[in-house]
């Protein structure tokens, strides 16, 4: 029985990603950014794709790509990559206190949780089978047990986190652009789900806990 993998986009795809904004700052003369929240935030930025192009392809097996998936996914990350770090390096301009904004905590918050619910996740997903083996099975455990797309929640809940501590329009754009993206994923792996076994909870959402 096989069920949907996870699916990720290579890391060569995102790899524009951390390399852009690295880049803007490295051009970038004195003064660097300031104040600390905003350094923060390109950390935080900045962080989550160095994991994902350096770290997490070392601890998945991969398959094979489509080469236009891999081609749209590498055109993407240029321009949000670019755009996110533009805008943080050059145009955002946040008050010295704003570490302490509610808007900045909450969405660190809520970033770092759902980064946490991702990581998880994916190791969930990687334990599902030995090495050799090609068959798939239910996920268990987690935030698996509400939810089908437990990683693709906790990668749209780092987002929406990122955009309110932010607070920036190229922020939200990219949250939303997540949602519309990796949410119709999550949606098509929970039907794969319930067509393909039969023991499937049946209490289990798509991809918000208790509502969809």
């Amino acid at each position: 029985r096989r069920a949907g993998p996870p699916g990720s986009l290579p890391a060569g795809a995102r790899l524009p990603s951390f390399v852009l904004p690295a880049l803007l700052l490295a051009l970038r003369g004195p003064p660097r950014l300031e104040p600390l929240g905003c350094r923060l935030l390109c950390a935080t930025f900045g962080g989550h794709y160095f994991y994902r192009t350096f770290i997490y392809p070392f601890l998945t097996r991969g398959r094979p790509f489509p080469l236009h998936i891999v081609y749209f996914g590498m055109l993407f990350c240029l321009y949000n990559g670019f755009l996110q770090g533009y805008y943080l390096i050059y145009c955002a301009e946040y008050p010295t206190d704003w570490c302490s904004n509610i808007r900045f905590t909450s969405g660190m918050l809520l970033f770092s949780l759902g980064m946490g619910i991702n990581i998880h996740s994916d190791l969930l997903l990687r334990q599902l089978r030995k090495p050799g083996e090609t068959t798939y099975r239910i996920p268990q455990g987690g935030l698996f047990t509400y939810v089908s797309g437990a990683n693709y929640f906790g990668e749209i809940m780092e987002w929406f986190g990122y955009a309110i501590a932010t607070w920036s329009l190229p922020a939200f754009a990219f949250a939303f652009f997540t949602l519309c993206f990796i949410g119709p994923r999550a949606i098509h792996h929970h039907r794969f789900y319930l067509r393909t076994f039969t023991d499937y909870p049946k209490s289990r959402k798509a991809l918000i806990p208790f509502i969809f």
